[in-house]
């Protein structure tokens, strides 16, 4: 399986493959962002991928591009996992959702949005799921301060 999928998604996104390694039956895949959505949407009708396991991000800085968006794959049918990985530069921090593709994406991507602050253009519902609507910044970023202050909410009754 290892040589075929890669060599297999290489064929088909030549220009839009950054890079793939296998190790220990951990393939992985890093292509451009602007091919995201076209090789998600592929690899699940044409290879079968149908269950988005984890859609999560990596920051990296000081390095550019600062993040990585990080897809694991499953397909049921073969019994695959695949690993889909894409650099999200910080100038410009978003990508085209994967909810089109697969509908649990839409949490996955809240989450990544309100803990990183990537966006992801076309998704059906882009707003913060695990902190507060005032809460200010993105804690899982790296520069976030560790003893920054929030704004408090205001009690319901």
């Amino acid at each position: 399986m290892n040589s075929y999928l890669l060599g297999t998604f290489r064929a088909k996104f030549p220009d839009a493959t950054l890079e793939t390694h296998a190790f220990r039956g951990d393939e992985t895949v890093t292509i451009k962002k602007e091919a995201l959505a076209l090789a998600a949407a592929w690899l699940r009708d044409d290879l079968g991928f149908d269950f988005l396991m984890d859609l999560t991000a990596v920051d990296y800085l000081p390095r550019e591009p600062r993040f990585e968006l990080v897809c694991h794959l499953y397909s049921s049918k073969h019994n695959y996992r695949l690993r889909l990985k894409c650099p999200v530069g910080a100038e410009d921090p978003q990508v085209d959702s994967l909810t089109g593709v697969w509908s649990g994406a839409n949490w996955f991507e809240r989450e990544v949005y309100d803990m990183f602050g990537l966006k992801f253009r076309g998704h059906p519902d882009l707003r913060r799921i695990l902190m507060y609507d005032g809460f200010e910044g993105y804690p899982l970023r790296k520069d976030y301060p560790l003893k920054k202050r929030q704004p408090r909410i205001a009690h319901r009754d």
